[in-house]
């Protein structure tokens, strides 16, 4: 039975998680400077330049402390393509993986798969 309930699919998964939950964040922080950029030559109020500059300045040193601590746990390497391209092989493999359980078993009956104290 391949399913996601099976306690041997979850097997690495919260390191797995952890990366991936970091790698969103970054992505999403990198999204976010981006807006900052296209809003601040949008804008024609000084004032609201220098704002949208501020929060900006602020997501890049976000940026810098998120890649900065994916990099000392091993989960980026931005310089190294030798040793990056092993990790998203990786990450793309396991989607594939989660993409092929059976989210809605028949049968949700786990008795006997965790162990549990005698009663």
């Amino acid at each position: 039975m391949e399913d996601y309930l099976d306690p041997r699919n979850s097997e690495g998964m919260p390191n797995l998680a952890d990366s991936a939950f970091a790698m969103d964040f970054l992505l999403s922080v990198k999204s976010g400077i981006r807006n900052y950029g296209f809003a601040i030559t949008e804008t024609a109020n000084p004032e609201l330049r220098r704002v949208l500059h501020k929060q900006m300045e602020s997501a890049i040193d976000l940026h810098t402390e998120i890649s900065d601590l994916m990099i000392k746990k091993g989960w980026l390497h931005p310089h190294n393509f030798n040793e990056q391209f092993p990790i998203d092989l990786k990450s793309a493999e396991t989607a594939v993986q989660i993409a092929k359980l059976n989210l809605f078993p028949n049968d949700t009956d786990r008795l006997g798969m965790f162990a549990t104290p005698n009663k």
